[in-house]
């Protein structure tokens, strides 16, 4: 008997010298579509749009019902979730390079139009914990769209050791050809994902689908056209189209995974940067579209899949937000960001583990812009638990225009009904609490423009690229 508690005693003193074998930290496969609201994903309800392959993520991992882009436009998203601050904070608030509107009541303010290289992105971070990166689709955080300043300010210059930089087709492009670079970039996340199986990885998919031109293969767009529902306003049979074709990269993606052995320590986040454009889809059941603050510029997909740490099938009705994903994702890393950087968003590791969302007192949104599909001109938004404000600043600055709306979203998700005149107090509180967004951030305002022309006004918009 002695001898036996001898070597049990032995075991014990050994298993407290040798070190525990640390969990490999997950890879990341971020999937960023361009325009996308909640209506075109199955997953969400719409059965005209049919993309199998992407409700998996939500059938086996966890979908978001309040997930909301950080702007209504796409370059602000975008600078969101590299930094993990608010479009107020970095003066990223429009799409790049914007557009001019001299005519207006406001004069827009003078915008950060390219995204800092001393800005600590993402995937600076990853690569310093030892992950491989790469970006393969759309940057848009550079001076200009293309050319030498998109190169200056490019993706591998923020930490991404891998680019392959694609952009929106021309209308004239052939919908037959790869219009949108769907497979060009899945080609390259492929490959991509089959060389580095050996170590951890983030993977950043921003897609310039479905983004206008909206485009597909003919023969696609036409079985989408013979479906019940085809003339509904909310149901596209070319965005159904390309959902079908965003659908199988996901598909082959996932594949790849399953292949490789990868599938459980791979993190597949699927999301949208803005929503959708109205001229080319109603956002059913959404109010408005993209560059508006309604709840069809903003509210987007978002599904989440980690097989055994994420349970299959959960739903979270928490509001999330684009800047928490760099919070998060790093926690997940097993090294937080470090204590002193400036980070608005909130870590939702410990949600995507079982347990409760972390508490926040609100969602912002800045967006001082005039934008030519926008409804009401500058605006800013934030979302307190059920409520919701939009401030409207030509209201605010020059006593003109839409007076603030608010809406409870938990009776009134489609925010039909505004209780701004019925509850004063409740406006005056949202409304401190964006001036105090704004002052924390050091946002840039609007300001009264000496130039306003009625006659002109609302003709004259830039023609950049967004």
């Amino acid at each position: 008997m002695r001898p036996l508690l001898a070597c049990l005693s032995a075991l014990v003193a050994l298993s407290l010298v040798v070190p525990t074998i640390q969990a490999a930290p997950p890879n990341f496969i971020f999937i960023f579509a361009d325009d996308l609201g909640t209506p075109p994903v199955g997953a969400y309800g719409n059965g005209f749009y049919q993309t199998p392959h992407i409700d998996t993520l939500a059938r086996d991992g966890m979908k978001f019902n309040a997930a909301y882009a950080a702007c209504p436009v796409c370059s602000p998203t975008r600078a969101a979730l590299m930094t993990g601050q608010y479009p107020a904070r970095t003066r990223i608030t429009d799409f790049i390079p914007g557009g001019a509107f001299p005519a207006e009541r406001l004069r827009q303010p003078d915008w950060q139009k390219f995204l800092p290289l001393s800005a600590i992105t993402l995937a600076e971070e990853l690569t310093a914990r030892g992950y491989a990166t790469a970006l393969f689709g759309k940057w848009h955080l550079a001076r200009a769209y293309i050319g030498t300043d998109s190169i200056a300010e490019g993706p591998d210059r923020q930490g991404f050791q891998e680019v392959f930089i694609t952009h929106k087709p021309k209308p004239s492009a052939d919908p037959e050809s790869d219009a949108h670079g769907v497979e060009s970039t899945t080609a390259r996340a492929l490959e991509f994902i089959e060389r580095h199986r050996a170590r951890p990885f983030f993977l950043y998919l921003p897609h310039n689908t479905i983004h206008a031109p909206v485009m597909a293969p003919r023969a696609l767009v036409a079985k989408y056209r013979a479906r019940p529902g085809s003339d509904r306003p909310e149901n596209s049979p070319v965005i159904a189209a390309m959902m079908e074709v965003l659908d199988d990269s996901v598909s082959r993606l996932l594949a790849k995974l399953d292949a490789l052995g990868l599938r459980e320590n791979t993190i597949v986040i699927f999301y949208g940067d803005n929503g959708g454009l109205l001229k080319d889809a109603a956002q059913t059941p959404h109010r408005g579209g993209k560059a508006q603050l309604h709840e069809g510029g903003i509210r987007v997909p978002l599904l989440m899949r980690w097989p055994g740490v994420i349970s299959a099938g959960r739903v979270s009705d928490a509001p999330v937000t684009t800047v928490d994903f760099f919070p998060t994702l790093l926690e997940l890393t097993g090294q937080p960001a470090a204590p002193d950087a400036v980070v608005d968003g909130l870590s939702l590791a410990a949600h995507l583990r079982g347990g409760p969302p972390p508490a926040r007192s609100a969602i912002y949104w800045h967006y001082p812009h005039y934008h030519s599909a926008g409804d009401g001109g500058p605006a800013g938004a934030v979302r307190a638990g059920d409520w919701k404000l939009v401030e409207y600043y030509e209201h605010t600055l020059a006593k003109t225009g839409r007076a603030p709306e608010l809406y409870n979203l938990r009776t009134d998700p489609t925010e039909s009904k505004n209780l701004a005149a019925s509850d004063p107090a409740r406006v005056a509180n949202l409304l401190s609490m964006l001036a105090a967004h704004r002052k924390a951030t050091n946002a840039q305002m609007p300001a009264l423009n000496p130039d306003y022309d009625p006659a002109k006004a609302r003709k004259a918009g830039g023609k950049g690229v967004d």
